[in-house]
């Protein structure tokens, strides 16, 4: 049996168990026929999703990410929506983002947000059975198709009628355009609008996400003595700009390393008689026998709220006043830092509609994700406005932003019916 024919055998199954689901007493009829309409649109997401991913978006590739979100611009078209592209200024080097509208007046209204963007290119969208390998597969183009199945599902169903539903499908979410006061004003703008926002990133394993960590960038230079490596942990030359660094670096992970939620990652280190160090690259230079006068580290603190984050980051330089004598240490923080989701009950009240309507379809429960188990997120700029979820898109992938990134074609069905549910019960 070839993998084509697998992947035929497996879909066909698939559309079957939509339909026999639909049957469920739990399901209102309505519902019922729009979890038909979803099982009925898999091979047109499949289509999208290839014609999608075989675009290459990466985040600095302007026009990439403006063709494919013409792409969905169109699709979304096609079932009622106005859109509108939001323009940034050019020197930012952004897309932009889309937007697009339902313009109703009845029910909640609702955000509902994705990003077109990919963090690399150049891998083609292939299948092998039911996986679909391709940039952006699984993050995160696999789960604007799901929206988009959902959405044409309930347009079938007559359900987005006089609906209040907003679209937004930002350029830059994998590297912000700054300063994000001017990148992300759209988004809040939007969300200040709302009821409640629901973001199609990647379903990890039954489970939805009501809490995502925040995330922002730290420089910690030191200096101290130089002269003859003889002299080192001596009164005069003291211990060293290297040392010095090594100790600040440990008393970050012996005096915050155990919080929960909170992560402080030194990912790169220079230090020597010279050193330089920028974002992602740095320099160093010097003889074994003289002493450093210079160190720099930099990293990451992920946080689940901003009392955490304020918290950490007094402690942080708490500890950095102390430096030791003979040398000098400063610790600087990015203006780019992407808030957390923090968990309210706003949010889990969200995720009981979304586990009883996955219950009703006959899919299981969907409990919470461990905030841990997810990066930073668009979505962690608005939560605080309004009641989110995230984790909606489709399922099944890995090696995202790496090579050989997927998803699994197979959840396309079950994920978009789930949303359509959950979409069709807010806005009544």
């Amino acid at each position: 049996m070839t993998s084509q024919t697998l992947r035929c055998l497996q879909v066909t199954l698939l559309l079957l168990l939509g339909g026999f689901a639909a049957a469920r007493a739990d399901l209102a009829p309505e519902e019922a026929g729009i979890q038909r309409q979803v099982a009925a649109g898999q091979a047109g997401a499949e289509a999208l999703l290839e014609r999608v991913v075989n675009i290459e978006s990466p985040t600095e590739n302007v026009a990439g990410v403006r063709a494919a979100g013409e792409v969905f611009a169109e699709e979304l078209r096609a079932i009622g929506f106005r859109t509108r592209w939001v323009e940034l200024p050019p020197e930012m080097k952004r897309a932009g983002h889309l937007v697009a509208e339902t313009g109703g007046t009845q029910g909640r209204r609702l955000l509902l947000l994705g990003h077109l963007d990919t963090v690399l290119a150049g891998e083609a969208f292939r299948r092998d059975g039911t996986r679909a390998y391709g940039t952006g597969t699984a993050d995160m183009k696999g789960g604007l198709v799901v929206m988009l199945q959902a959405l044409r599902a309930l347009h079938a169903a007559g359900a987005l009628a006089d609906r209040r539903i907003t679209v937004m499908l930002t350029g830059d979410e994998e590297d912000a355009g700054m300063p994000l006061a001017v990148t992300r004003e759209p988004m809040l703008e939007l969300a200040r609008e709302s009821d409640a926002a629901l973001s199609f990133e990647a379903a990890i394993d039954g489970t939805a996400t009501i809490g995502r960590r925040g995330i922002n960038s730290w420089t910690l230079k030191v200096t101290g003595e130089t002269g003859h490596s003889s002299g080192i942990f001596g009164a005069e030359r003291g211990s060293g700009a290297v040392y010095e660094a090594a100790r600040i670096l440990s008393a970050f992970q012996a005096e915050l390393g155990s919080e929960k939620y909170l992560t402080l990652n030194p990912s790169i280190v220079v230090g020597g008689t010279k050193a330089a160090l920028d974002d992602y690259r740095g320099t160093a230079e010097g003889k074994t026998n003289v002493i450093a006068p210079v160190a720099i580290a930099r990293g990451d603190i992920r946080y689940i709220s901003l009392e955490q984050e304020r918290s950490a980051v007094e402690r942080m330089q708490a500890i950095v006043a102390r430096h030791l004598p003979r040398t000098g240490a400063t610790l600087e923080f990015d203006d780019g830092a992407y808030p957390p989701m923090t968990p309210t009950p706003g949010n889990e009240a969200l995720l009981a509609e979304l586990d009883g309507a996955s219950r009703d379809l006959g899919l299981g429960p969907v409990a919470a994700l461990d905030p841990a188990d997810r990066g930073a997120g668009d979505i962690g700029f608005i939560s605080h406005l309004l009641p989110s979820l995230d984790g909606l898109g489709s399922g099944g992938g890995g090696n995202s932003h790496a090579p050989g990134e997927y998803t699994d074609l197979a959840t396309l069905t079950p994920m978009a019916q789930r949303a359509a549910v959950l979409i069709y019960r807010l806005t009544r």
